[in-house]
């Protein structure tokens, strides 16, 4: 048995502080980052099912806003929620330091739902998957194009907007870590792809990095429904919705008949007090649109499907995958913040350590 001085060690943490009030912007300050904590590098005796994990790499999702929000309060199940004075999950990449769990042995590399913390002790495993790790894609990967992020721009293109060869396709926040996969799998799947995003060098990032047929800055643009007019005289057969509000409103009447809305989330109305409404819903009904919502965790049993896709495209150069980096846990709330302002080009991604 080691010294305790040996095996106790201090964790360092990012600790939910303050529910966002009125669906106003997150803030650093609705975090904390300590080193009050401790942990003991090695599991309790007799007790199996547990395993004791490094942390290596974290992802910023926009997601993770809505946990903090004091207006979803009991609108969703307990484990939606963070808990005031806990760590701030979501997902990453760890290494297994010890296990008493049959499915995991001691060197195994996992990505899931984690803590944003330094080690973790975690009994409830159900939802990690083993990383079958290779040095052909960095292990960063499976924080976004190989984990949760990879898999809902898959399931949200191919399994909601069921795409045909020649479909016109719409994607907003398109440089950002999923819109960017979307448009790269519409073009491999021979569909006419427009992008829109927030900047100039984001414009070209989609044009001259991934192979989008058009894009456009929609901070330049007074009158969105006229700007897709431009860019699909004959309408959209595919629109994969990352903002809501005024982009949504100027979608709905350029939509083709029958055509396929993924509503993957809604980053425009996430530091409003009041969401903006939608005027132009009735377009559903004229044009017959399937408008459809999903969550990723509803899809994992398709990962083995979609890991077996996209890694020879990865390994072939075939699709090219953008991340922002930034380097220590100390600085996860800030970069979680940044999404909200689109500081971040590509995914965004927290390094805790390099193993």
């Amino acid at each position: 048995m080691e010294d305790d001085a040996e095996v106790v060690v201090q964790n360092k943490q990012v600790i939910f502080k303050d529910y966002i009030i009125n669906n106003g912007s997150l803030k650093a300050s609705n975090m904390a980052v300590t080193c009050d904590a401790t942990i003991r590098l090695e599991l309790p005796n007799n007790e199996d099912g547990l395993i004791l994990t490094k942390n290596l790499y974290l992802s910023c999702d926009p997601y993770m806003k809505n946990r903090m929000l004091e207006s979803m309060q009991g609108k969703f199940n307990d484990s939606f929620q963070f808990a005031l004075g806990s760590p701030v999950r979501g997902f990453g990449v760890a290494k297994v330091l010890d296990s008493s769990h049959s499915k995991f042995t001691k060197g195994d590399l996992i990505w899931g739902p984690i803590n944003w913390e330094e080690y973790s002790l975690i009994k409830d495993t159900q939802a990690l998957i083993k990383i079958h790790y290779t040095d052909d894609v960095p292990l960063s990967y499976y924080t976004g194009i190989l984990g949760m992020t990879g898999l809902t721009a898959y399931v949200g293109f191919y399994d909601i907007c069921s795409p045909k060869k020649g479909d016109t396709v719409f994607v907003s926040a398109a440089s950002g870590a999923i819109g960017q996969l979307v448009g790269q799998f519409a073009k491999l799947h021979g569909c006419y792809v427009v992008g829109s995003a927030g900047s100039d060098e984001k414009v070209d990032l989609l044009m001259n990095k991934f192979g989008f047929d058009e894009a456009f800055n929609y901070n330049k643009e007074e009158d969105l429904s006229a700007t897709l007019k431009r860019y699909f005289p004959n309408g959209i057969d595919i629109y994969f919705e990352n903002v809501g509000g005024k982009m949504l409103d100027g979608v709905l009447p350029n939509m083709r008949l029958h055509g396929r809305i993924a509503a993957c989330g809604m980053i425009s109305q996430s530091n409003l007090d009041k969401p903006e409404g939608i005027n132009n819903l009735v377009f559903l009904i004229y044009k017959r649109i399937r408008m459809e919502g999903f969550q990723v965790s509803d899809y994992f049993h398709s990962y083995p499907k979609f890991t077996e896709m996209i890694l020879p495209l990865i390994k072939e150069g075939k699709i090219t995958y953008v991340e922002d980096i930034v380097e220590g846990l100390e600085n996860a709330p800030s970069a979680l913040v940044g999404l909200f302002t689109g500081n971040n080009i590509g995914k965004q991604v927290v390094v805790i350590s390099h193993e």
